[in-house]
């Protein structure tokens, strides 16, 4: 069978969407793995599901995979896609679109300008929460990766997140620290790793080595973790800006157990068919 898609990307994080309230198929790791090679299938960092609600609180059911086919909890430049996508394709009229995630409810708003705004909901900062292993919460943690020590803050924005700072986000270790952190044993589901370079009070440069995916042009919820990180430990002050390879993030946060709010655009690049 054939299936509709679209290509889209939020800062050149890009994904394939697949439409599966009007079509129906049932897809599986292995679909996502295929279609996810950049080389002899579409490309893309993260496959994104559009399905009907189980909950009728809520208005869509989002699931994401990577790339390597594993299933993720939450993808912030995927949510403002999808919301793009689902007034594109008419799947609904609302601007303010309730969406149910592996991770929990997120709320997404379609401004007038065309940025998209997404309701991130409160970060995890609970070692067990997020997950890591440590005795006890802290804003920064030590962490020894193969004889080095190094210093992060670990979040979860629904998907778990360290965060380190840089002095130059240009020579940052992002290949070679990246993937040494992700599988790190004391991150039990993984690891998101962002590279964080503070430039003032209220703007930042940040690189992140995505789990499943290796780097990517740009990660929401790996912004919303960095600047949780970085509110945290003094270092800025919300409303912050992130620049990362693809472009700009807007991020607010008010404090601990206060909603992460993420501003940026979501683009729709092409329309395509795959057989399933």
């Amino acid at each position: 069978m054939l299936l509709r898609f679209t290509k889209m990307h939020g800062l050149g994080n890009d994904f394939m969407v697949l439409d599966l309230v009007s079509q129906h198929a049932h897809i599986l790791p292995k679909h996502a793995k295929q279609w996810g090679d950049r080389h002899t299938g579409i490309g893309f960092d993260q496959l994104l599901i559009v399905e009907a609600p189980s909950n009728p609180d809520v208005d869509f059911r989002y699931r994401i995979f990577n790339s390597d086919g594993s299933e993720v909890e939450q993808c912030g430049n995927g949510a403002r896609c999808f919301a793009r996508f689902v007034l594109d394709k008419r799947l609904t009229t609302k601007r303010q679109i309730r969406v149910e995630t592996k991770s929990g409810v997120i709320e997404l708003d379609v401004r007038n300008d065309g940025q998209i705004s997404v309701n991130m909901g409160a970060p995890r900062l609970v070692p067990a929460d997020i997950p890591f292993q440590a005795p006890a919460q802290a804003n920064s943690y030590l962490l020894d990766v193969e004889g080095r020590e190094v210093e992060l803050a670990a979040v979860s924005m629904g998907n778990p997140h360290a965060v380190l700072r840089v002095d130059d986000i240009n020579s940052a270790p992002v290949h070679q620290l990246g993937p040494k952190i992700e599988h790190h044993p004391r991150f039990p589901a993984r690891v998101n790793v962002g590279f964080l370079q503070v430039l003032d009070r209220q703007r930042a440069q940040l690189r992140v080595w995505e789990r499943g995916a290796g780097e990517t042009q740009a990660c929401g919820t790996g912004a919303c973790a960095a600047a949780v990180a970085a509110i945290s430990q003094g270092w800025m002050d919300s409303p912050l800006l992130i620049d990362l390879p693809g472009g700009r993030l807007s991020i607010e946060w008010a404090g601990p157990g206060q909603p992460v709010m993420m501003t940026g655009p979501a683009v729709r690049v092409y329309e395509g068919q795959v057989r399933l």
